[in-house]
C-alpha cells in the first residue's frame, strides 16, 4: 500500500478500521480513515512524547489486529526519528538559564520592595498610599509566585517551571504599560519628580521580564515544555470569540474616567459632581502609557487563546488580570478615602467658611470594568478546567513516527541513525516534554 499524502500535508502512517493516524504540519494526528483532508479529531504536539500519546490513543480507538502500516515509497524522505538539534551544551545551557530566570525574578521583586519606601514620584513613596501600595504588592507577590513555581519545577522536572514563566510573562506584558505612564508623569512633569522608588520598580520589572522570558526560553522550542502558539480551529471560535469580547469590553471600560466627586454648598444647595481620571486627559507620555496597558491585554487574551496546552494559555491569561484586578482594587481603595478640598485648589479654610463639603465615589463605567475583569477571569478559570488528554497509559510500544513530507522538513529537526545519538535521543523525550496535551 502506498504513501497517503493529501496537498495539506498530511502523511498517514498507519491505518485501522475506522481511524488513522500520520503527521499534519508540525503536530501528530488522528483522523477518520479516508478523510485527512479535514481537521484531525485530535492531535498532539510534533515530539516524540506526543507521537507516543497520539498512538496510545490511536490503539485505544481501534482494534488492535486491524491497524496496518502505510507503506512509504524508497525514493522518498524519511524521518525514522524526530529530533531536536541545539546549539552545543543544551543539557547544561537550558537549567542554567532556568535557575538564572528565578534569580532574576528574585532580585527584582527585592529591588520592588525596597522601591516601595524612598520617593515614587516627587516626595510621597508607595508606601504612604495605601491606593498605590497595594497594586505594587499584588505585582511583587505574583512574580515571587513566578519564580518559585520555577525554581520548583525545575527540582522536581514538573511543569511549574513553565507555568511560572508564563504567569510573569503575562504580568510584566501589562505592567510595562502602567510603569510607562507612571514615568511618563516624569516626563511630562520634569527630572525632579523622578524619585528612587520608582527607579528601583523599573529595575525590578526588568529584572522580572528578563527572568520570566530566561525561564520560558529554557524550555525547548515550540510545542516543548512550555507549550507555543498554534492555528486557531473551527471548534475554538466560539470560546476565543468571548474571550477576545472580554478583553476589548475591560479595555473599552479601562480608559473613562472611574473617579467621581460631589461638591456640595451648604448654603445655597448647590452640588455638583466631577469626574477625573480619563486615561486620554494625560499628558501625551502617560497617554502612550495608557495604550500600551490597552495594547498589552488584547494581545495577551489572543495568545492565551492560541496557546496549547490551553491551561498554559490560562497561566498566561492569569498574570495579565492581576494588574487588572489591582487597577480595580486600587480604585475602590482611593473611593474609600475622604476627598480634601485641595485636590480642587480650595484651602481648608475657604472650604470651611463657605460650607463646603466634598464626597467621592466611582462612575457606572467603573462597575463596567469590573464586570469584564469578572469575565476574564471566569474565562482563565474555564481554561484552566477544559477538558484535555492526559498522558496516556502505553498498551504497547508504539512505531517509531511516521514519515515527514520532504515540505515538512526544517532546520533543527534531524535524523540522525548513529547509535550513541539514538540513545541520547531516547532520554530528551523525558527530560524536556515532562508533559503535554493535544493542540
Amino acid at each position: 500500500m502506498e504513501a497517503e499524502t493529501v496537498p495539506d500535508k498530511v502523511t498517514i502512517s498507519h491505518r485501522g478500521a475506522k481511524y488513522e493516524i500520520g503527521r499534519g504540519k508540525r503536530f501528530y494526528g488522528i483522523w477518520v480513515s479516508g478523510a485527512p483532508q479535514s481537521d484531525p479529531i485530535d492531535r498532539w504536539p510534533e515530539t516524540r512524547e506526543g507521537w507516543e500519546q497520539a498512538w496510545a490513543r490511536f490503539v485505544a480507538l481501534e482494534t488492535p489486529p486491524s491497524i496496518t502500516a502505510v507503506e512509504q515509497p524508497s525514493s522518498r524522505f524519511r524521518l525514522p526519528r524526530l529530533k531536536f538539534r541545539s546549539a552545543p551544551g543544551p543539557r547544561a545551557g537550558r537549567p542554567t538559564r532556568m535557575l538564572v530566570g528565578a534569580g532574576l525574578l528574585g532580585l527584582g521583586v527585592l529591588l520592588g520592595v525596597i522601591g516601595l519606601f524612598p520617593g515614587y514620584i516627587g516626595s510621597p513613596s508607595l508606601a504612604s498610599q495605601a491606593d498605590q501600595l497595594v497594586p505594587h504588592l499584588l505585582y511583587l507577590v505574583t512574580w515571587a509566585a513566578s519564580a518559585a513555581l520555577i525554581v520548583a519545577g525545575f527540582r522536581s522536572r514538573s511543569a511549574g517551571k513553565a507555568i511560572g514563566a508564563l504567569l510573569g510573562i503575562g504580568l510584566s506584558a501589562v505592567t510595562f504599560g502602567l510603569f510607562f505612564a507612571d514615568l511618563g508623569q516624569v516626563i511630562a512633569g520634569g527630572a525632579s519628580l523622578l524619585g528612587a522608588g520608582l527607579l528601583l520598580s523599573l529595575l525590578g520589572w526588568l529584572a522580572c521580564t528578563v527572568g520570566s522570558v530566561l525561564a520560558l526560553t529554557a524550555a525547548p522550542a515550540g510545542y516543548g515544555a512550555a507549550g507555543g502558539p498554534s492555528r486557531p480551529r473551527a471548534a475554538d471560535a466560539g470560546a476565543m470569540a468571548l474571550l477576545l469580547l472580554a478583553a476589548v469590553g475591560t479595555v473599552a471600560a479601562f480608559a473613562p474616567s472611574w473617579d467621581s466627586y460631589t461638591v456640595s454648598q451648604a448654603s445655597t444647595g448647590a452640588a455638583e459632581t466631577i469626574t477625573a481620571g480619563n486615561a486620554f486627559s494625560n499628558p501625551g507620555a502617560v497617554i502612550a502609557g495608557n495604550v500600551l496597558v490597552m495594547l498589552a491585554v488584547i494581545g495577551v487574551a489572543l495568545l492565551a487563546a492560541l496557546w496549547r496546552p490551553v491551561r498554559y494559555g490560562a497561566v498566561l491569561l492569569a498574570g495579565a488580570i492581576v494588574p487588572l484586578a489591582a487597577q480595580a482594587i486600587s480604585a475602590l481603595i482611593q473611593a474609600s478615602e475622604p476627598a480634601t478640598p485641595g485636590m480642587f485648589g480650595i484651602s481648608s479654610s475657604q472650604a470651611t467658611a463657605s460650607g463646603l463639603t466634598i464626597t467621592s465615589g466611582l462612575t457606572p463605567i467603573f462597575w463596567v470594568y469590573c464586570v469584564f475583569v469578572i469575565s476574564l477571569l471566569i474565562s482563565c478559570a474555564w481554561m484552566l478546567t477544559a477538558q484535555h488528554y492526559p498522558a496516556m497509559p502505553a498498551a504497547s510500544r508504539p512505531p517509531e513516527p511516521g514519515p515527514a513530507h520532504p515540505s515538512q522538513s526544517e532546520a533543527g529537526e534531524v535524523d540522525d541513525s548513529d547509535d550513541e545519538d539514538d540513545g541520547a535521543g531516547d532520554n530528551d523525550g523525558g527530560e524536556e516534554h515532562e508533559e503535554s496535551s493535544y493542540a
